[in-house]
């Protein structure tokens, strides 16, 4: 993962130490990666660190003979002491002038940073040009070991592929690279065991931990005939999983993509930021210059160059813009990072910085709002329950329908008397003979068909109701309604809470049904019996007000064309269809609608951070600027202007992946 920008406008590229001789980078392309090694791949190997631990060793020596020592002998070698010192942390720096300076880039934070360590030591304060370059590659220090904190806090969630399937071939398991499954082949997962690839279940079910996929560590039992995805941790037995997608197409695939090419699709403050600096620096560089000319015409015989020369390279390291443009992209990187914990997936941080600003959420309700899960609510019959449930669930048992399954889930087994001669009568049910009796089991248009009344109280009924008659006669009904899922009236209050001003549902379902669960939830305005070009009209009519910022919420390939024409889509992804998740800008893993307000909640903590950087970088520089220009500050205080707020802008950047949402 990687933050892609131009380098030559980047303050602190983690160039500033060595890095293997294999792994150059040519800054020529002005496009590249900010963090693109990890030196050796382990951000605390003692080698990345040693450049400055030599450097600031021999700085201390050099200082302690300075001041407290006095041998007359070390004043000989003085200059050359300090040259030696400088070289470990100065020379990649220079490097990187080389090279910034063959793509035709002059004004860098490489060439400030040089020529105001390189001027320090023509004036004889080589103890300042060493420590500047020395907290220099301090800051960069901290940053890489910023980025790569981030990087692991996103791995660690994602990155849990499995490096074998175990495939059946040739009537024998055999250890496959996931990447060389076929679609339709079965893999084998044993307990303990991650699954390679999203497939289908053919065991009877198991109990998964789906924490890399959804950010919940909370164990979810799937069925046979049930998808399981790549990446879930199969808790429970041996089972076996009929392949469905390729390596390459998983879920998990997927989300490791959109998390990576996350960072390119940068916020307008982090483009702004970068706009700026490239303005800036040079602006920097020639006011440096002018601190060193203009007084010569204005103090005339008064004029000391070496005074004047050092105040100017004083101006140059405070002025590095090193704290914004470090901090900014890494507060964003980080808000990724924390949503990432939360089982969220932002694909580019201007959707990050673009949710602080949402004012209306229009939601899908089948699979967003509700589980999406047919589920038998109640049932009123003139027999026996049990004997209603065995009589309906005779008929019903052969049915793939959602209802008929529903059913079935519900009775449990209850069947007494399989039902014969069954048949579909389109549109209305079924008709079958359990235990010598005539079963009808549909809608009321079923009754009419055969002149049965129904009891006169089922047309007021506004859910789907299946009705039963035995032998000609009306013996009840049972009541199936998709349920809301738990945390769906929380979220929509949560997202009032913050700042979200209308909550809309838009619905293919019966009017009185959305109608049902929009009065439950506390929603401002719904919409049913939609197709999906009726609710792209609608979500259009809410867009002709120009000064909203529309999210609209889905999970169904019908939501695919909603989510394209709003200006923040967010998918479901656990249960989402795939076009949903690729055409969605933020994908939420767990299903959960209330993870939206912690969407927003994450946005306005990154927003937050990044203007707390952003003032106080400014604040600091402009007063030491000044102090600078005065004379009245020295390369120290510049040296604090420059990294400290530099390190105090990462810390605070840092903080949002301890935030708790």
């Amino acid at each position: 993962m990687s933050h892609s920008h131009d380098n030559h406008d980047s303050c602190c590229s983690s160039k500033a130490h060595p890095e293997p001789k294999h792994q150059h980078h040519n800054h020529s392309h002005g496009e590249g990666d900010e963090h693109d090694h990890d030196h050796g791949g382990d951000p605390s190997a003692f080698q990345t660190y040693l450049p400055a631990i030599v450097t600031l060793a021999m700085l201390l020596i050099g200082i302690a003979f300075d001041n407290f020592f006095k041998v007359p002998a070390f004043q000989t070698i003085r200059p050359y002491w300090y040259i030696l010192a400088y070289l470990p942390v100065g020379l990649p720096v220079l490097r990187e002038v080389w090279e910034t300076f063959k793509a035709k880039a002059f004004f860098t934070e490489f060439s400030l940073m040089s020529i105001a360590t390189i001027g320090a030591f023509a004036i004889g304060e080589y103890p300042e040009g060493v420590a500047v370059m020395l907290f220099y590659t301090i800051g960069e220090l901290f940053q890489m070991a910023a980025v790569n904190r981030a990087k692991r806090n996103i791995s660690a969630l994602l990155d849990v592929r499995a490096d074998v399937a175990h495939v059946l071939r040739n009537g024998k398991y055999e250890d496959v690279n996931p990447e060389k499954v076929a679609i339709g082949e079965t893999i084998q997962v044993k307990a303990g065991e991650k699954i390679a690839l999203d497939g289908e279940m053919l065991s009877e079910k198991s109990s998964f931990n789906t924490a890399a996929l959804t950010g919940e560590s909370k164990p979810k039992t799937i069925s046979k005939g049930d998808s399981v995805l790549a990446g879930m941790l199969n808790l429970d037995k041996v089972i076996e999983i009929k392949v469905t997608k390729a390596f390459a197409d998983s879920a998990l695939s997927r989300i490791l993509e959109m998390v990576q090419n996350a960072t390119a699709r940068k916020a307008k403050t982090e483009l702004f930021i970068r706009k700026f600096a490239k303005v800036y620096t040079p602006i920097v560089f020639f006011l440096a210059l002018a601190l060193v000319t203009v007084p010569i015409l204005i103090l005339g015989s008064e004029y000391h160059f070496q005074t004047w020369l050092y105040r100017a390279l004083v101006f140059l390291v405070i002025s590095c813009p090193c704290a914004l443009v470090i901090s900014i992209p890494l507060g964003y990187f980080g808000g990724i990072g924390a949503a990432s914990a939360n089982g969220i997936l932002f694909k580019g941080s201007n959707f990050l910085e673009l949710i602080t600003k949402l004012d209306t959420v229009v939601m899908d309700k089948t699979g967003t709002l509700t589980k999406g899960v047919f589920k038998v609510q109640k049932i009123e019959s003139t027999i026996n329950e049990k004997e209603f449930l065995s009589y309906l669930t005779a008929v019903e048992a052969k049915s793939t329908h959602p209802i008929a399954k529903a059913i079935v889930d519900y009775a449990d087994g209850a069947e007494l008397h399989p039902a014969t001669n069954l048949e579909e009568i389109a549109g209305m049910g079924l008709k079958g003979t359990v235990n010598g009796k005539t079963v009808l089991a549909g809608n009321a248009k079923l009754l009419r068909k055969f002149n049965i009344p129904p009891d006169l109280s089922i047309q007021d009924i506004e859910e789907s109701i299946v009705v039963l008659a035995v032998d000609g006669q009306y013996v009840g009904y049972v009541l199936i309604a998709d349920e809301i899922k738990e945390d769906a009236a929380a979220a929509v209050k949560q997202l009032h809470e913050n700042g979200v001003k209308q909550v809309v549902m838009l619905s293919g379902d019966k009017t009185s049904i959305v109608k049902k669960v929009a009065g439950q939830l506390s929603i401002d305005q719904y919409y049913g019996d939609l197709l999906p070009e009726d609710k792209v009209a609608n979500l259009e009519k809410i867009k002709r007000d120009k000064t909203k910022v529309i999210a609209f919420v889905g999970d169904g390939i019908n939501d695919t064309p909603v989510l394209a024409i709003s200006d923040i889509g967010i998918a479901m992804g656990a249960m989402g269809s795939d076009a949903a998740i690729e055409t969605a800008d933020v994908v939420i893993q767990t299903d959960q609608p209330s993870k939206i307000a912690t969407a927003i909640k994450i946005g306005k903590a990154t927003k937050n951070v990044v203007i707390q950087n952003i003032v106080l970088a400014f604040a600091v520089k402009a007063l030491v600027l000044i102090l600078g220009a005065g004379g009245l500050a020295t390369m120290w205080e510049a040296v604090f202007a420059d990294v400290g707020v530099a390190l105090l802008a990462i810390l605070n950047a840092v903080r949002i992946q301890k935030m708790k949402f």
